[in-house]
């Protein structure tokens, strides 16, 4: 382990136990410190979270049909300078009682921010989410995907980084982002379940570039709202937050993927359009380098009928396409795929919604279909129910390492 990992594991450490001591305060919104803790704002969460899954384990040595998990992810903010300068620390950990490899600690956040007329400065460990479409995210390349959180590719590493905004009146945001140390995907272990055959040596990756981990990379971005359009159009140059993969087979060992990190740029544009009830959405993406040349999209709308039922309820009916030009050869399952969904919003005190599609090949008529299902308990409590079907699967689809992995799971969260 390099020195800068040993360090943000031990800062995350000391994080998630101060976090932990400080939850016997009790009847607050927020937690409130004594000392050098006053002027800062203390939030986050507890979760307690238990995934079944329908089906006996596909591999070897996967463990079992159930599996619990825990995690916390505390918030420190702090503003000073009448909001010119800001901080914030949002260290994360999971505590998994089948796999060891989802048991992981990361710095999502921790970061300045300084603000001025025009201007704008943040530099330290962050998030960034570039993108408008529902079912994919093409454009968003600068952070990692922490992949032992979620199949769905929602979950972020943070990244350190330093970006610099320029903010006009008319011409638009322009966004530079310097990024001097690349982080690996995370990949479930031969225990998990929802996990590639042969598993991934997440201890052995292939770097193209020399400098490995350490190869500086670089972004821009410029985003505008012209009337009722959105536009967004980013360049990326550097290390490829999507592997590709080298089987690699030692005497005496168990076959591994060798996850392979090339050199890539990336072209990409996001649109969307508003009109009325319509939401049309579009991500497109040209990306050049070693093993990845390639162009990819997906487009589709999103239409909201408000007050149903006469109702406070809104629904959403949304439909998207994906075209990718390696076809087959492609290490997504999205390449001549559709989308189809729905998002139902009641908008009460509870803020109950429920997000549920499915994605299907019309090729090889391989199928997965997806729910998602959230709602408050009270002022404190949050409770989500997910869950994931695979059917129809062929050999040739990416899914079919997870045609035994259909799962519901069922999450409490305890915000502090």
């Amino acid at each position: 382990m390099s020195d800068f990992r040993l360090s943000i594991g031990l800062t995350r450490l000391f994080c998630i136990c101060f976090v932990a001591a400080s939850t016997t305060v009790h009847g607050q919104e927020e937690i409130e410190v004594p000392g050098i803790w006053d002027e800062w704002d203390v939030s986050g969460f507890l979760e307690a979270e238990v995934r079944g899954f329908l089906d006996s384990p596909k591999y070897a040595r996967q463990r079992g049909t159930t599996g619990l998990s825990l995690a916390l992810e505390p918030e420190f903010f702090r503003e000073w300078s009448d909001g010119q300068w800001a901080f914030e620390m949002t260290p994360f950990g999971r505590y998994d009682g089948v796999d060891s490899e989802r048991s992981h600690v990361d710095l999502r956040e921790f970061y300045f921010h300084r603000v001025s007329d025009q201007w704008e400065l943040r530099f330290g460990v962050s998030k960034v989410f570039w993108g408008v479409t529902e079912s994919q995210h093409l454009v968003d390349v600068i952070n990692q995907t922490d992949l032992v959180e979620n199949l769905d590719m929602e979950d972020k590493l943070g990244q350190p980084m330093i970006n610099v905004s320029w903010v006009t009146d008319s011409a638009g945001v322009f966004d530079f982002f310097y990024l001097p140390y690349f982080r690996e995907r995370t990949f479930p272990g031969a225990k998990g379940r929802l996990r590639w055959d042969p598993t991934v040596d997440v201890d052995a990756p292939v770097y193209e570039s020399s400098l490995e981990e350490w190869h500086p990379d670089v972004a821009l971005r410029w985003s505008n709202t012209f009337g009722d359009l959105d536009l967004g159009l980013g360049f990326f140059r550097g290390t490829s937050r999507d592997p590709l993969f080298t089987p690699q087979v030692a005497p005496g060992r168990e076959p591994v993927l060798r996850p392979v990190y090339n050199l890539m740029s990336q072209l990409g544009l996001d649109a969307q359009w508003t009109r009325d009830a319509w939401l049309l959405k579009f991500e497109g993406i040209y990306r050049d380098g070693r093993g990845q040349h390639y162009g990819a999209l997906v487009s589709g709308f999103e239409y909201s009928l408000y007050g149903i039922l006469n109702t406070s309820a809104d629904l959403g009916l949304l439909a998207e396409y994906h075209y990718d030009s390696r076809t087959d050869e492609a290490l997504t399952p999205f390449n001549r795929d559709v989308f189809a969904g729905v998002r139902l919003a009641l908008n009460d005190t509870q803020d109950t919604a429920l997000l549920a599609g499915g994605v299907f090949d019309h090729n090889t008529a391989a199928s997965s279909v997806r729910f998602e299902f959230e709602r408050r308990l009270g002022d404190k409590y949050f409770v989500s129910l997910e869950g994931q079907w695979f059917a129809n699967v062929v050999e040739r689809d990416l899914t079919s390492f997870f045609s035994d992995d259909s799962f519901v799971q069922l999450a409490l969260r305890r915000y502090f």
